[in-house]
């Protein structure tokens, strides 16, 4: 059996590793994905799941449901429909469910908690609007004139918060 010998030949330069290309690429990615990151948002709406009478707890004074179905947005105390508001020309009637709720606000200032019930063959963007009016409301300011209500560019609308923390499920 023949043995080999591998012998190093000193004259043989070891090979340099050529990595501008990869810095070009680097060069020209790197910006490339800051500029984007700043214009990616994604905003997060924290939401509670309803609680499934685990242990026993205070019962709150006022369960406040909004119920929206194909005919419309039903309010609910938690017992029974307190009030219903139907479509109006096929479209939900948002700015009365928004007034309905600055109401029951300003008997119930310290309520934050809310729970919104939707049928599950409606589309998700009635839920996200009916979420909006919950959660705050636009108010115009008791200070104006009757004037300037008549003048609507020049009166200032005020935000009102309303219910904050909503839990979100099926309609029954």
């Amino acid at each position: 059996m023949a043995r080999r010998h591998h012998y190093r030949r000193k004259d043989k330069e070891v090979p340099e590793l050529d990595i501008t290309t990869f810095l070009n690429l680097m060069v020209v990615l790197i910006p490339f994905l800051l500029i984007s990151a700043v214009f990616s948002r994604i905003t997060v709406l924290e939401l509670d799941v309803p609680a499934g009478g685990a242990g026993k707890q205070d019962k709150p004074k006022l369960v406040l449901e909004v119920i929206v179905r194909k005919k419309g947005i039903e309010i609910s105390n938690g017992k029974g429909v307190v009030a219903n508001m139907l479509k109006v020309d096929d479209k939900y009637d948002i700015p009365r469910l928004s007034t309905y709720l600055q109401k029951i606000k300003k008997n119930y200032p310290d309520k934050t908690d809310a729970v919104v019930l939707m049928e599950s063959e409606l589309e998700y963007e009635f839920l996200v609007q009916v979420m909006d009016a919950v959660r705050s409301a636009e108010k115009i300011p008791t200070s104006k004139t009757l004037i300037d209500l008549e003048i609507k560019h020049n009166v200032r609308m005020e935000k009102v918060v309303l219910f904050t923390n909503i839990s979100v499920g099926d309609a029954p």
